[in-house]
Protein backbone atom coordinates (compact mmCIF):
# COMPACT_ATOMS: atom_id res chain seq x y z
CA UNK A 1 0.00 0.00 0.00
CA UNK A 2 0.92 3.67 -0.83
CA UNK A 3 0.15 6.59 1.38
CA UNK A 4 0.40 10.35 0.40
CA UNK A 5 0.53 12.42 3.77
CA UNK A 6 0.50 15.80 3.78
CA UNK A 7 0.16 18.55 7.10
CA UNK A 8 -0.07 22.29 7.91
CA UNK A 9 1.84 23.44 11.36
CA UNK A 10 -1.18 22.43 13.54
CA UNK A 11 -0.95 18.94 12.14
CA UNK A 12 3.33 18.29 12.35
CA UNK A 13 3.45 16.07 15.27
CA UNK A 14 0.18 13.99 14.20
CA UNK A 15 2.04 13.31 11.17
CA UNK A 16 5.07 12.09 12.42
CA UNK A 17 3.61 9.51 14.79
CA UNK A 18 0.83 8.33 11.74
CA UNK A 19 4.00 8.01 9.66
CA UNK A 20 6.13 5.86 12.10
CA UNK A 21 2.75 3.81 12.65
CA UNK A 22 2.42 3.29 8.58
CA UNK A 23 6.05 2.68 8.25
CA UNK A 24 5.82 0.06 10.89
CA UNK A 25 3.22 -2.03 9.12
CA UNK A 26 5.74 -1.78 5.90
CA UNK A 27 3.03 0.64 4.10
CA UNK A 28 5.04 3.14 1.85
CA UNK A 29 4.66 6.86 2.44
CA UNK A 30 4.69 10.21 0.36
CA UNK A 31 5.34 13.03 2.62
CA UNK A 32 4.51 16.22 1.35
CA UNK A 33 3.70 18.16 4.96
CA UNK A 34 5.89 20.55 6.92
CA UNK A 35 8.21 19.24 9.29
CA UNK A 36 8.25 22.35 11.80
CA UNK A 37 5.29 24.00 13.84
CA UNK A 38 6.55 27.19 11.68
CA UNK A 39 2.93 28.52 10.37
CA UNK A 40 2.24 27.89 6.47
CA UNK A 41 -0.03 27.76 4.16
CA UNK A 42 -1.82 24.75 4.33
CA UNK A 43 -2.56 24.54 0.86
CA UNK A 44 0.39 24.33 -0.31
CA UNK A 45 1.01 20.89 1.10
CA UNK A 46 -2.53 19.71 0.26
CA UNK A 47 -2.76 19.95 -3.59
CA UNK A 48 0.55 17.59 -4.06
CA UNK A 49 -1.21 14.91 -1.61
CA UNK A 50 -4.64 15.59 -3.91
CA UNK A 51 -2.42 15.33 -7.19
CA UNK A 52 -1.23 12.36 -5.94
CA UNK A 53 -4.74 10.60 -5.39
CA UNK A 54 -6.32 12.65 -8.19
CA UNK A 55 -3.50 10.71 -10.65
CA UNK A 56 -3.91 7.02 -9.27
CA UNK A 57 -0.01 7.55 -7.77
CA UNK A 58 -1.21 6.32 -4.42
CA UNK A 59 -3.76 3.95 -2.71
CA UNK A 60 -5.16 6.74 -0.30
CA UNK A 61 -4.17 10.22 1.05
CA UNK A 62 -4.03 11.48 4.52
CA UNK A 63 -4.63 15.35 5.51
CA UNK A 64 -3.60 17.04 8.87
CA UNK A 65 -4.60 20.19 9.99
CA UNK A 66 -5.50 21.98 13.40
CA UNK A 67 -9.57 21.64 12.19
CA UNK A 68 -9.57 19.58 9.21
CA UNK A 69 -11.63 21.93 7.39
CA UNK A 70 -9.44 23.47 5.45
CA UNK A 71 -7.49 20.54 3.54
CA UNK A 72 -10.34 18.63 3.19
CA UNK A 73 -12.32 22.10 1.64
CA UNK A 74 -9.04 22.57 -0.95
CA UNK A 75 -8.37 18.59 -1.45
CA UNK A 76 -12.05 18.17 -2.27
CA UNK A 77 -11.60 21.14 -5.51
CA UNK A 78 -9.47 18.11 -6.98
CA UNK A 79 -11.47 15.89 -9.72
CA UNK A 80 -12.02 12.66 -8.39
CA UNK A 81 -10.95 13.35 -4.72
CA UNK A 82 -13.43 12.21 -1.80
CA UNK A 83 -11.88 14.31 1.27
CA UNK A 84 -13.99 12.93 4.32
CA UNK A 85 -13.41 14.96 7.23
CA UNK A 86 -13.81 12.64 10.18
CA UNK A 87 -12.80 13.01 14.22
CA UNK A 88 -13.25 9.37 15.55
CA UNK A 89 -12.80 5.79 13.73
CA UNK A 90 -16.80 5.36 13.12
CA UNK A 91 -16.82 8.45 10.78
CA UNK A 92 -13.78 7.47 9.21
CA UNK A 93 -15.14 3.82 8.77
CA UNK A 94 -18.59 5.37 7.62
CA UNK A 95 -16.13 8.05 5.00
CA UNK A 96 -14.83 4.60 3.37
CA UNK A 97 -18.19 2.65 3.46
CA UNK A 98 -20.78 4.96 2.61
CA UNK A 99 -18.92 7.58 0.46
CA UNK A 100 -15.41 5.90 -1.16
CA UNK A 101 -13.34 8.08 0.91
CA UNK A 102 -9.98 8.43 -1.21
CA UNK A 103 -8.71 11.26 1.41
CA UNK A 104 -8.56 11.14 4.95
CA UNK A 105 -8.99 14.45 6.64
CA UNK A 106 -8.09 14.77 10.53
CA UNK A 107 -8.61 17.81 13.28
CA UNK A 108 -5.74 17.62 15.30
CA UNK A 109 -7.11 20.29 17.61
CA UNK A 110 -10.18 18.39 17.91
CA UNK A 111 -9.09 14.71 18.32
CA UNK A 112 -6.17 12.83 20.99
CA UNK A 113 -3.52 11.75 18.44
CA UNK A 114 -3.99 7.62 19.90
CA UNK A 115 -7.69 8.40 18.01
CA UNK A 116 -6.17 9.91 15.16
CA UNK A 117 -4.11 6.48 14.72
CA UNK A 118 -7.01 4.60 15.46
CA UNK A 119 -8.66 6.76 12.27
CA UNK A 120 -6.31 5.94 10.11
CA UNK A 121 -6.39 1.94 10.84
CA UNK A 122 -9.81 2.12 10.32
CA UNK A 123 -9.84 4.05 7.18
CA UNK A 124 -7.30 1.94 5.64
CA UNK A 125 -9.04 -1.52 6.58
CA UNK A 126 -12.42 -0.33 5.99
CA UNK A 127 -13.74 -1.34 2.22
CA UNK A 128 -16.43 0.92 0.64
CA UNK A 129 -19.79 -0.88 0.53
CA UNK A 130 -20.93 -0.23 -3.61
CA UNK A 131 -24.21 -1.00 -4.30
CA UNK A 132 -26.62 1.85 -3.27
CA UNK A 133 -23.79 3.80 -2.30
CA UNK A 134 -21.73 3.50 -5.41
CA UNK A 135 -25.09 5.29 -7.34
CA UNK A 136 -25.11 8.00 -4.55
CA UNK A 137 -20.80 8.65 -5.14
CA UNK A 138 -21.18 8.85 -8.91
CA UNK A 139 -23.77 11.99 -8.29
CA UNK A 140 -20.93 14.01 -6.34
CA UNK A 141 -19.31 15.39 -9.41
CA UNK A 142 -20.95 18.40 -11.02
CA UNK A 143 -22.46 17.28 -14.42
CA UNK A 144 -21.94 20.32 -16.68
Amino acid sequence: MKISIGNDHAGTEYKQAIVKHLEAKGIHIINHGTNTSNSVDYPDFVHPVANDVENNEVDFGILICGSGNGVSMTANKHKGVRAGLCWTKEIAALARQHNNANILSIPSRFTALQQAIEMVDTFLETPFEGGRHQNRVDKIPLQC
